[in-house]
């Protein structure tokens, strides 16, 4: 052989080594180093090198952004649910258990958002629309909704309530504002009804700002908007497995928005707090159960209808991360989910009239809205 031939081949298989030696150490130090990310993010090392599989599987060129990137969490998750579908295995204990950790873990970086963490200190920064309840003391709990903000006051509906008598005089009136503020958290202030006006041609009040604003009930959780038709059954002395799938008709209702910690429920007439209900839907054809609270309800008497905030008790480890995969979009996409029972006009009735005659509850105006 050619001496100069040989001498090229010897150093290109240098080279060639060379490079596999780096690309060795490179991958070596990126594994170390997802590993390292992935114990302080509270995972074992078999779940680690899981987590590192399904980012290879993702094509991520960089594998430890999971721990940090929520596109690039999601991009894992979904890849994992798939699989589990696929193989048929969703109801292993094991996938099960991965895949609460998972969300646990995305639900974590979806709080630290601004959005979650960061609150308002004064009325100024409300929004129109805003709804509210207003205590009066010695007199009770009344809904209103924010018409108007202005640097110096702000106006308001005039409060309502199935209680309230027609002649009450708010002028000079002090009062206190509760209202839950969207993805936030809920919001207490003391004011003070400067007058009595006529606003955008609704009857209103004009109140004092405050830049006291008390914080209260963080949101310790996150939702996803739907519309989605449900049933809602009263659960008063409930005593079934949580998760039963009933057979017989519910009161027919929207479901407003889902997380894994309660929901939101529009129904017909005037509902109350206070009442234990269960609530029954579908997620891609799969019935989801939730038994819990109503802790408040918003009621809108020019429709006569209620939207009522529930709180779930602990849901099984399979349903909560079933109603998570909803809220974060990870569910395979399928057919437009359908309830598997009708429901009966003259049970709606009975129950519905068995809701409007629960008074509503005053204590629970500090209830969350989850």
């Amino acid at each position: 052989m050619n001496v100069g031939v040989f001498i090229v081949i010897v150093a290109v298989l240098g080279c060639m080594c060379v490079a596999l030696l780096f690309t060795n150490k490179g991958k070596t130090a990126g594994w170390l180093q997802f590993r390292a990310k992935g114990v302080d993010s509270g995972f074992s090392l078999a779940e680690i090198s899981l987590l590192y599989k399904l980012a290879l599987k993702s094509n991520m060129e960089d594998p430890s952004a999971l721990f940090w990137s929520q596109n690039q969490l999601d991009l894992c998750i979904r890849s994992f649910v798939r699989s589990m579908h696929l193989s048929g295995k969703t109801d292993d204990q094991g996938n099960q258990d991965f895949l609460s950790k998972l969300y646990d873990y995305r639900k974590k970086i979806e709080m630290n958002k601004p959005i979650f963490k960061n609150g308002i200190s004064s009325s100024r920064q409300m929004s129109e629309g805003q709804h509210l309840r207003i205590l009066v003391p010695n007199t009770g709990v009344f809904q209103s909704e924010v018409i108007k903000i202005t640097n110096s006051y702000l106006t308001i509906s005039r409060p309502v309530s199935n209680k309230t008598p027609v002649s009450l005089s708010w002028y000079g009136m002090k009062i206190s504002v509760y209202f839950w503020r969207e993805d936030d958290a809920g919001y207490v202030f003391d004011s003070e009804v400067i007058d009595e006006v006529f606003s955008k041609g609704i009857s209103s009040l004009k109140i004092e700002h405050s830049d006291s604003l008390f914080r209260t009930q963080k949101r310790r959780s996150v939702r996803v908007r739907l519309h989605k038709a449900a049933f809602l059954y009263l659960a008063d002395g409930y005593s079934g497995t949580p998760g039963r799938v009933e057979t017989v008709p519910g009161l027919k209702c929207i479901l407003e928005d889902l997380s894994d910690t309660g929901c939101a429920v529009g129904v017909g007439g005037q509902a109350a707090a206070g009442l234990r209900v269960k609530i029954q839907f579908a997620l891609n054809n799969v019935p989801i159960c939730m038994v819990g609270t109503v802790r408040s309800v918003d009621y809108w008497e020019e429709t006569n209808r209620s939207t009522i905030h529930i709180e779930a008790d602990p849901l099984s480890l399979e349903m909560r991360n079933y109603i998570l995969g909803e809220v974060f979009g990870m569910l395979p996409e399928d057919e437009e989910d359908e309830l598997p029972f009708r429901m009966l006009d003259e049970d709606a009735k009975k129950m519905g009239s068995r809701m409007q005659n629960n008074d509503t509850d005053p204590e629970a105006l500090e209830a969350a809205d989850e």
